[in-house]
């Protein structure tokens, strides 16, 4: 049961990513990552389908090996994230709090894209 539940998250995940190449609001690479997540621990087929996917099979390779996301990656994530909110709060939303809600949300994806490991950078070593 668990195993058809995480096959199906995992699609749900999926889903959700590929909208998010689109979506403003949606980030694609969590969704995508957690999909690898539930496929690796459900499905061996939809695991390898996801690693050989023209479009996500390499983000989760990279991030399976410990490579993270290039730089072009994180760039072009974080000027589209600008551009769509900032475009969103200025012409679209009149409301007070979403307009906040939207800033914070946009700081918070921004934020944990940052953080994720960059491709080809060494971590820094302690000591």
């Amino acid at each position: 049961m668990v195993r058809g539940v995480f096959i199906a998250l995992g699609f749900i995940c999926v889903g959700l990513g590929t909208a998010g190449v689109v979506l403003p609001l949606l980030p694609t690479t969590p969704f995508i990552l957690l999909a690898a997540f539930f496929f690796a621990r459900s499905s061996p087929r939809f695991d390898a389908w996801l690693l050989r996917h023209r479009w996500f099979g390499s983000l989760v390779r990279d991030w399976r090996a410990g490579r993270g996301l290039s730089v072009r990656a994180k760039v072009i994530s974080l000027v589209a994230i600008a551009i769509t909110f900032t475009i969103t709060i200025v012409f679209a939303i009149h409301t007070t709090w979403l307009r906040v809600l939207l800033v914070v949300i946009a700081f918070s994806v921004s934020t944990f894209l940052l953080r994720l490991p960059t491709k080809g950078r060494r971590p820094l070593e302690v000591g």
